[in-house]
């Protein structure tokens, strides 16, 4: 009780001078909330029950083309089991396929097939307004920057 009044009071053991660490002001934290807010927003909006995973993988491999699995981990931000198992239900649900790489036989490349390709055509507007959506509480200024921002944090 006495360590959390003196948090309170700014009298921490670090010194007066030390800010009090307040959750939300904390970057992480509100990355989370509005990551959780985009999230429920997918889930709400998105067709054909895509994960935002698997619509990741969708949609590099139709801006792409085919790709090994390893690659497409790299380009979704994926790690190996990640992907195996977003790759898996792609394959499974007839919207990918594996091929032998032509360069290296002993390697798969995943690809789209031709209903994954409709899938992405159709659900491409869709995706569109997720983001919108997302992004509604924001003016257009405000979105570009945050856009901008968010990309030099990768």
């Amino acid at each position: 009780m006495v360590e959390a009044q003196s948090a309170l009071d700014g009298n921490t053991p670090l010194g007066p001078d030390t800010k009090p660490y307040l959750l939300d002001e904390q970057v992480g934290f509100l990355l989370r909330q509005a990551s959780q807010r985009h999230t429920a927003i997918f889930a709400a909006r998105m067709m054909d029950d895509l994960t935002p995973t698997q619509w990741a993988a969708l949609a590099r491999l139709n801006e792409r083309g085919p790709c090994s699995q390893n690659l497409l981990g790299r380009l979704t931000a994926m790690d190996a089991a990640t992907i195996k198992g977003v790759v898996d239900r792609l394959v499974s649900r007839g919207l990918a396929e594996t091929r032998p790489d032509p360069q290296d036989t002993r390697r798969l490349t995943i690809a789209l097939t031709a209903a994954g390709r409709e899938l992405v055509g159709r659900a491409a507007s869709v995706a569109h307004r997720i983001t919108e959506e997302t992004l509604a509480p924001l003016g257009a200024s405000e979105r570009r920057a945050i856009v901008k921002l968010l990309a030099k944090l990768k």
